[in-house]
């Protein structure tokens, strides 16, 4: 006698199909809790700092020059000639401020904005504060040429909280995202007939298509 391998595995479908609807939806949501919350307590939390200069026409320019100047400064501030010297007073590796340091100007301000991130507050703060360091060294050796003097606005300090989201806003991003897939299966999930079995949806025969082809 042959075994049939899909024999079992007919009862836990037949169970999981009587199953009330609303349990699909709220197993989904509590699964996708528990995993959102799970990783927001896993995830290490990050911090962000964030470093100003502003661009300041000499007495040879003006200040749509400072304006353009500002938004060259912006690009160059992640550059390799930046960030070499920037290294020696974050401590840390080029590769790290690449990856961590972030740069963002206005196009009706002449400023750049410095934001660091990094798992320690104090760390965030001292490599958005080199690198602003550095930018403005490097733009005021060419004042004479550019006519653009860059200064430091604001330093960045150390932030007293975490800019990454807490364990509970992942766990309610989790339930929501939980309820929907519960929400999709109990869509998809076959009906029932009337007499407790599973159908799927009626697809018509190919008589009746065309009988109703004829009438259109």
């Amino acid at each position: 006698m042959t075994e049939n391998p899909t024999a079992p595995r007919r009862p836990a479908l037949a169970r999981a199909r009587a199953l009330p609807a609303w349990t699909l939806v709220a197993g989904g949501v509590l699964a996708g809790g528990l995993l959102g919350g799970g990783y927001g307590l896993a995830k290490p939390a990050t911090y962000t700092a964030t470093s100003y200069v502003v661009a300041v026409p000499t007495e040879k320019s003006d200040p749509a020059s400072a304006l353009g100047f500002a938004q060259a400064y912006g690009r160059v501030a992640t550059q390799l000639a930046v960030l070499g010297d920037a290294q020696v007073w974050a401590g840390v590796p080029v590769r790290t401020l690449q990856s961590s340091v972030r740069t963002a100007t206005s196009p009706d301000a002449p400023m750049v904005a410095i934001t660091a991130t990094s798992s320690r507050p104090d760390l965030a703060a001292d490599m958005a504060n080199a690198v602003s360091r550095a930018l403005t060294r490097h733009a005021n050796d060419t004042k004479d040429d550019t006519h653009v003097e860059l200064q430091q606005f604001a330093r960045a300090t150390k932030p007293a909280d975490p800019s990454s989201a807490s364990p509970a806003v992942t766990g309610l991003v989790g339930a929501s995202a939980g309820g929907l897939l519960g929400g999709l299966v109990l869509l998809v999930r076959p009906r029932r007939t009337a007499g407790g079995s599973a159908r799927p949806a009626a697809v018509p025969g190919p008589a009746v298509a065309a009988e109703a082809h004829g009438q259109l």
